[in-house]
């Protein structure tokens, strides 16, 4: 099955990173990073009782990255993986997934923190971050339960991707 799919962005993600080198490889290893989803007006309606939730996970285009590699080294080690086994931004689809933490709403602008993605990213998607739904106690985290163990793995990207 081909079949291709056209989105449109909602907003655009307003965050201090500007190159790919230094972004930490997930939000929660920078909580105080901070930034805004300035959300397009056609969309604002859909923001209606957003305040309520702490944390929204957010979809988003990884509009910087060209091309993929189906294996690759993440950033958090050197060992190569399967592009499935990792969050790496280069995809055979270039979509990004973000928890982040939503400090505030005013109008049409998220300010958030925990964030993770370049400046002006085109933001696809929000949607809640809801415990009862998206936690599970009996997880397991393949290759990174070691790379876990190593409190000194890298927290933040390289140029690699």
């Amino acid at each position: 099955m081909e079949t291709e799919f056209i989105f449109r962005p909602i907003g655009v993600l307003n965050t201090p990173y500007r190159t790919k080198s230094g972004v930490p490889i997930q939000g929660a290893f920078d909580p105080q990073s901070e930034g805004t989803a300035e959300i397009f007006k056609p969309f604002e309606e859909g923001l209606r009782d957003l305040e309520g939730f702490s944390h929204l996970i957010l979809l988003y285009v990884f509009d910087r990255s060209e091309g993929y590699d189906l294996v690759c080294r993440p950033y958090m080690e050197d060992r190569r993986h399967g592009v499935f086994a990792m969050r790496a931004p280069r995809r055979p689809n270039p979509i990004g997934f973000s928890v982040v933490r939503l400090k505030r709403r005013e109008g049409r602008m998220l300010h958030l923190a925990e964030l993770d993605m370049l400046d002006g990213t085109p933001l696809l998607d929000i949607k809640p971050f809801v415990p009862k739904f998206d936690h599970r106690a009996d997880t397991r985290v393949g290759w990174m339960e070691n790379t876990f163990r190593n409190k000194n793995h890298r927290k933040v990207s390289d140029e690699r991707f």
